[in-house]
């Protein structure tokens, strides 16, 4: 099996006509009207981490008929030709919450779906990389183009702080699984699931627990998985021989990779999923983006279109040091002739 670099999804050439030179994660789901809308991290008008022009989140549009060859951006989210901020706050500035006043550096999407006519957005509000002051939703009634507040909130310690990074998925009967974890890269996984007319709802939450000898909803979540994971993509693609399944794409801090899992359903037994490494950690003189190893790598969401021998992820770049390039890219793989 070879993962090999499509394209650079952003900066100079590719997103700078939105006003998008340095951004990262990316998350996407496919609007009603067809067109993908993917939901950017800390964005910045040059090609660097940091500068001016600082938003987040920011959205882009993609024409999905581009996946395979390469995903192009058709538009944006905001007034005129320039990506904007699709939640209203100031960074660094005080914000309220509940009673309190809180500082909030940053608000960074951790995953987006669509249900009906309607979009989905789950964000950290943050002060400071890791440190997560609370998780909220926001909906999109026009196909991403604007974005209001649900209301629906949940403290950062939610479930021990292992509610805070979100990746979720409709499960076609009913229902929308989620797995979460810690924003910190230094905890496992949790399962959940929500009516799917309930999303914004935050009491029709039910978690996915253990008694000791049983497993079954409607319990304190259960940790299904150990490991110390970072941002993650959950996503249902045709199966080869019929049927979906299960695709969770997760960044490993401790193996510095990520790997996808194949699962049946969202309750597999993890600890019997072997995971598939599709791209590798390195060092900047390492690098070989033609065989999957990428230098301070992390995101790997899954983009709509992909099949098991299609596999399509965007990939974020950071180079901390530097902090050039800091970028989102596409890449592809084909699972079908993997072994974990």
């Amino acid at each position: 099996m070879t993962t090999r670099k499509v394209t650079d999804l952003t900066g100079p050439g590719h997103t700078d006509r939105f006003g998008v030179g340095g951004t990262d994660l990316g998350a996407t789901t496919v609007a009603p009207d067809g067109r993908l809308v993917s939901v950017f991290g800390d964005t910045f008008t040059g090609p660097h981490a940091g500068g001016p022009g600082w938003r987040s989140p920011v959205v882009l549009f993609g024409d999905p008929a581009t996946v395979s060859t390469g995903l192009r951006w058709t538009g944006c989210a905001g007034r005129g030709a320039r990506a904007e901020q699709v939640v209203r706050y100031r960074h660094n500035l005080v914000r309220r919450d509940g009673w309190r006043l809180r500082r909030v550096s940053t608000v960074l999407p951790t995953d987006v779906i669509t249900v009906g006519d309607t979009v989905y957005l789950h964000v950290m509000v943050c002060r400071g990389l890791g440190r997560v002051r609370w998780t909220e939703l926001h909906a999109s009634r026009d196909d991403g183009a604007t974005w209001r507040p649900t209301g629906t909130r949940w403290p950062g310690d939610h479930h021990g702080g292992l509610f805070q990074m979100l990746t979720w998925e409709r499960g076609g009967d009913g229902w929308v699984y989620a797995f979460s974890t810690g924003f910190q890269r230094a905890h496992g996984l949790l399962l959940h699931r929500v009516p799917e007319y309930a999303l914004a709802t935050p009491s029709a939450w039910q978690g996915w627990g253990s008694d000791g000898d049983t497993w079954g909803w409607g319990r304190p979540p259960t940790e299904v998985l150990p490991g110390r994971f970072g941002e993650l993509s959950l996503r249902r693609v045709p199966g080869a021989v019929g049927g979906d399944r299960w695709l969770l794409a997760a960044f490993d801090e401790g193996g510095y990779r990520i790997d996808v899992r194949v699962l049946d359903s969202p309750t597999a037994d993890l600890h019997q999923v072997p995971p598939t490494t599709v791209l590798h950690g390195c060092g900047w003189d390492e690098e070989d983006h033609a065989q999957g190893r990428v230098a301070q790598l992390y995101g790997g969401y899954l983009l709509p279109g992909s099949r098991l021998d299609d596999l399509h992820l965007v990939v974020s770049q950071w180079n901390t040091r530097t902090n050039h390039p800091y970028r989102a890219m596409q890449f592809r793989t084909d699972l079908t002739t993997t072994r974990p």
